[in-house]
Protein backbone atom coordinates (compact mmCIF):
# COMPACT_ATOMS: atom_id res chain seq x y z
CA UNK A 1 0.00 0.00 0.00
CA UNK A 2 1.63 3.36 -1.09
CA UNK A 3 0.72 7.20 0.35
CA UNK A 4 0.85 9.99 -1.31
CA UNK A 5 1.05 13.35 0.58
CA UNK A 6 -1.70 16.10 -0.74
CA UNK A 7 -0.11 19.02 -2.33
CA UNK A 8 -1.69 22.23 -1.91
CA UNK A 9 0.22 24.53 -4.59
CA UNK A 10 -2.57 25.88 -6.22
CA UNK A 11 -1.67 28.09 -9.04
CA UNK A 12 -3.37 31.36 -9.18
CA UNK A 13 -3.35 30.28 -13.77
CA UNK A 14 -3.51 33.64 -15.96
CA UNK A 15 -6.40 35.43 -13.81
CA UNK A 16 -7.18 39.07 -13.76
CA UNK A 17 -5.85 41.26 -11.13
CA UNK A 18 -9.30 43.50 -9.33
CA UNK A 19 -9.65 46.81 -10.41
CA UNK A 20 -8.94 49.62 -8.46
CA UNK A 21 -12.06 51.42 -7.35
CA UNK A 22 -11.96 54.84 -8.64
CA UNK A 23 -13.79 55.98 -5.90
CA UNK A 24 -10.93 54.21 -3.68
CA UNK A 25 -8.04 55.32 -5.81
CA UNK A 26 -9.65 59.57 -5.46
CA UNK A 27 -9.31 58.95 -1.95
CA UNK A 28 -6.10 57.34 -1.25
CA UNK A 29 -7.40 53.90 -0.40
CA UNK A 30 -5.03 51.13 0.15
CA UNK A 31 -4.19 48.07 1.81
CA UNK A 32 -4.02 44.35 1.77
CA UNK A 33 -7.10 42.17 1.64
CA UNK A 34 -6.33 38.30 2.63
CA UNK A 35 -9.04 36.13 0.96
CA UNK A 36 -9.55 32.34 2.00
CA UNK A 37 -10.69 30.37 -1.24
CA UNK A 38 -11.93 27.34 -1.02
CA UNK A 39 -10.99 25.21 -4.54
CA UNK A 40 -13.03 22.40 -6.33
CA UNK A 41 -11.17 19.69 -7.17
CA UNK A 42 -12.20 21.10 -10.81
CA UNK A 43 -10.61 24.20 -10.17
CA UNK A 44 -13.26 26.88 -9.70
CA UNK A 45 -13.68 28.64 -6.62
CA UNK A 46 -16.53 27.19 -4.26
CA UNK A 47 -16.47 29.68 -1.87
CA UNK A 48 -14.34 33.31 -1.20
CA UNK A 49 -14.64 34.93 2.17
CA UNK A 50 -12.35 37.62 4.13
CA UNK A 51 -9.65 36.13 5.83
CA UNK A 52 -8.13 39.80 6.42
CA UNK A 53 -9.64 42.97 5.76
CA UNK A 54 -7.66 45.88 3.99
CA UNK A 55 -9.81 48.27 5.94
CA UNK A 56 -11.74 49.56 2.64
CA UNK A 57 -14.81 47.70 2.22
CA UNK A 58 -14.79 49.09 -1.57
CA UNK A 59 -11.25 47.33 -1.83
CA UNK A 60 -12.21 44.02 0.06
CA UNK A 61 -15.71 43.93 -2.61
CA UNK A 62 -13.15 44.43 -5.60
CA UNK A 63 -11.27 41.53 -3.95
CA UNK A 64 -13.44 39.37 -3.45
CA UNK A 65 -15.67 39.67 -6.66
CA UNK A 66 -13.03 39.39 -9.02
CA UNK A 67 -11.40 36.26 -7.14
CA UNK A 68 -14.95 34.58 -7.39
CA UNK A 69 -14.44 34.20 -11.11
CA UNK A 70 -10.93 32.83 -10.77
CA UNK A 71 -9.72 29.39 -12.25
CA UNK A 72 -7.36 27.27 -9.65
CA UNK A 73 -4.81 24.37 -10.45
CA UNK A 74 -6.46 22.30 -7.81
CA UNK A 75 -4.41 20.44 -4.97
CA UNK A 76 -4.04 16.68 -5.64
CA UNK A 77 -3.37 13.79 -3.65
CA UNK A 78 -1.38 11.33 -5.56
CA UNK A 79 -2.46 12.33 -9.08
CA UNK A 80 -5.94 12.79 -7.91
CA UNK A 81 -7.61 16.52 -7.80
CA UNK A 82 -8.85 17.45 -4.31
CA UNK A 83 -10.95 20.17 -2.89
CA UNK A 84 -8.75 22.46 -1.02
CA UNK A 85 -8.46 25.72 0.56
CA UNK A 86 -6.04 28.21 0.61
CA UNK A 87 -5.10 31.92 1.02
CA UNK A 88 -5.27 34.45 -1.51
CA UNK A 89 -3.28 37.96 -0.82
CA UNK A 90 -4.35 40.98 -2.73
CA UNK A 91 -2.89 43.98 -2.61
CA UNK A 92 -4.14 47.33 -3.57
CA UNK A 93 -1.59 49.85 -4.05
CA UNK A 94 -1.93 53.56 -5.28
CA UNK A 95 1.60 53.52 -6.61
CA UNK A 96 0.66 50.17 -9.03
Amino acid sequence: MSFHASRYDAAYLDNPAPQYPKLSRRRGEQGKVTLRVRVRADGRAEAVEIAHSSGHPRLDDAALETVRSWRFVPARQGDTPIDSSLLVPIAFRLDD
